[in-house]
């Protein structure tokens, strides 16, 4: 298994691909083997999927690394844990040899789980980011010295479709907070990879020199979708259009703006099943086509 930033820079010509997966709604270890044939390069476990109890995600990701033989990247989610909580996660995802995490805020409750469950928000996801550095370095929360540093990969988040200047302002935040790769949310048009960039070099005063994962969302009739898809894909897949030809056309766009690393979501089914078999399709697809 490697980290993220390994990975990347032995990529070559060849495309990269994480593909982001969700731990069951069980403590059933079986799921891991269905990820066996997926062909990526590594694995992103989300974080508590819609709100929903889930499995752990380090107990998810180290299954799946035993039993598909996949690097991971533990989601970790300011949401849910004070600082105590989170260090201690970290410091097991470190013994288990699970090398990657990124860092999410998770998604806001809504009504329904009003006074059924709080909140917590003790980190910034940039806060959690330069902390899991500082134990890289060897020390807590506390400033107290950890008898063995972390050996973390940390990984961020950027919304291209939230406000293009403040993105760029938070991703160089997270640069400085020690971000090592980032991901972005689901790309639908890619002028806002453009706009970011142009965006992120006038605040920053040079180009992000960090692995970004671009995110293409596979979407599909009557499933789920996140982001705000455009109406003309939306009809084509409701018209009976391939989403793996969908997703390979915005692959290539995005190769054309020099996107060679992708973060793909599988297809996802109206209560949360994913169909990992039509992303496996589009990873083999794309790399057929740069042989």
């Amino acid at each position: 298994m490697a980290k993220v930033t390994e990975l990347f820079a032995k990529r070559g010509a060849r495309p990269l691909f994480i593909v982001d997966v969700s731990p069951p709604r069980s403590s059933d270890p079986s799921f891991a083997r269905e990820l066996r044939g997926l062909g990526a390069d590594a694995v992103s476990v989300a974080y508590s999927p819609g709100r929903a109890v889930r499995m752990d995600t380090v107990a998810a990701s180290a299954l799946i690394k035993k039993a598909a033989g996949l690097s991971t990247i533990v989601n970790f989610a300011t949401r849910d844990a004070n600082r105590l909580a989170l260090q201690m996660q970290a410091l097991g995802a470190d013994a288990l040899g699970l090398e990657n995490v990124l860092i999410v805020k998770g998604d806001d409750f809504g009504e329904k789980d009003q006074g059924r469950v709080r909140a917590v928000h003790d980190y910034r996801p940039t806060e959690l980011i330069a902390a899991i550095n500082r134990m890289n370095e060897g020390y807590d929360f506390r400033g107290l010295r950890l008898t063995r540093p972390t050996d973390l990969c940390v990984g961020a988040i950027v919304d291209l479709a939230a406000d293009p200047q403040r993105q760029a302002e938070l991703t160089l935040r997270k640069v400085q907070a020690g971000a090592h790769f980032f991901i972005t949310q689901a790309v639908y048009d890619t002028k806002r990879v453009e706009q970011f960039r142009r965006n992120y070099e006038a605040v920053a005063g040079r180009n992000l020199e960090r692995p970004v994962f671009c995110g293409v969302q596979m979407l599909m009739k009557d499933g789920v979708a996140f982001g705000d898809p455009p109406a003309a894909m939306l009809r084509a897949i409701e018209g009976g259009r391939s989403n793996v030809e969908l997703a390979l056309e915005l692959v290539a766009n995005l190769a054309k703006l020099g996107c060679d690393a992708f973060y793909l979501v599988p297809p996802i089914f109206k209560g949360g099943a994913r169909d990992y078999a039509a992303a496996a399709k589009v990873i083999a697809a794309a790399r057929a086509e740069k042989r």
